[in-house]
């Protein structure tokens, strides 16, 4: 069978499969129907400085081939999540990939701070996808500068040995000039993406149907949306690993993203309705590399991106 094993920068993970942030909190839930350590890591719900209770209810809503959530980041913050969730996953084995989240840059980086150093940290996935109060609520992600901002002071403040990945949002016009930003601002990778802002309208009571009127859109639906932005910053900033997302429920679905340009892919929706759906779509991957003749997942990553003479050839020399 295939060689699974990848790399996100410097960190190196026995398979490519991971959560998604926001999905399976710190990994618990999970871990009832399957070993955390398995995965290639768990990706923690993103994290902020102090305890939140999030958006009012309801809170989420299905939508054809998908749902929407308004959470709002709830968490216990970060002191708790260290005591509590961070233990426990240590204690497991597993990798982890901490999502941090702010209002402000200055949060971003004492959360940094906070980790610095931590045996458990092996990446730092950098959620700026979320409003930044400090320009009157505009996502960090939908401008260059805050964007190339908030990067920069993670990168400075964060342990020089553990890995950042920039998470971008898709609701852009032009995600490649984002991705360079935090490129050139000192991102090891790019998460991609966050969901799509989306909205519901309950037509009995003729208003939002969520109680935080908007939400974000995941599941299949995105799937084509995802595949395109990874596509886009694979070809924008070559030189970065990424980490692809957004509607995954089957090996086939993430051996795309692979052939996009990812290195490795989180799981996020999936599990609502499958919990073991990471440890499934792992063995389906593995799989579908065996039949199509790739000796290793290394292989495939970015391999759509090749001409018709450079795929014949390295299938070829694989072979």
């Amino acid at each position: 069978m295939a060689d699974m094993s990848t790399t996100l920068s410097s960190f190196r993970l026995p398979n490519p499969i991971l959560t998604a942030s926001g999905c399976a909190a710190a990994g618990r839930e999970l871990g009832q129907f399957f070993d955390v350590a398995e995965l290639g890591a768990v990706v923690t719900k993103s994290i902020m400085m102090q305890p939140r209770s999030g958006r009012p209810t309801p809170r989420m809503a299905e939508t054809p081939s998908g749902m929407l959530n308004s959470i709002g980041l709830q968490g216990p913050g970060i002191d708790s999540f260290i005591a509590n969730d961070l233990a426990w996953l240590h204690e497991q084995g597993a990798r982890t990939v901490v999502s941090i989240a702010g209002g402000q840059t200055d949060e971003f980086v004492e959360l940094a701070r906070r980790l610095y150093g931590h045996p458990a940290v092996s990446m730092i996935e950098v959620n700026i996808s979320c409003p930044n109060v400090e320009s009157r609520g505009q996502v960090f992600a939908c401008d260059v500068s805050a964007s190339s901002r908030v990067i920069g002071a993670v990168r400075r403040a964060a342990d020089p040995n553990v890995p950042i990945f920039a998470k971008l949002t898709p609701d852009v016009t032009d995600i490649g000039t984002i991705a360079r930003a935090c490129a050139d601002s000192g991102a090891d990778g790019l998460s991609l993406i966050n969901t799509l802002l989306g909205l519901v309208i309950d037509v009995d009571r003729f208003t939002p149907a969520l109680g935080g009127v908007t939400g974000g859109l995941s599941g299949p639906a995105i799937r084509p949306v995802a595949l395109r932005c990874v596509w886009q910053v694979r070809q924008a900033v070559p030189h970065l690993p990424i980490l692809g997302m957004g509607g995954i429920s089957s090996g086939l679905d993430a051996l795309q993203f692979i052939l996009a340009g990812a290195s490795a892919v989180s799981v996020g929706t999936a599990v609502f309705g499958d919990p073991s759906a990471p440890m499934r779509i792992l063995a389906e991957l593995e799989a579908a590399l065996d039949e199509r003749g790739f000796a290793a997942l290394s292989d495939a990553i970015g391999f759509a991106h090749l001409d018709a003479d450079e795929r014949q050839a390295r299938m070829t020399v694989t072979v």
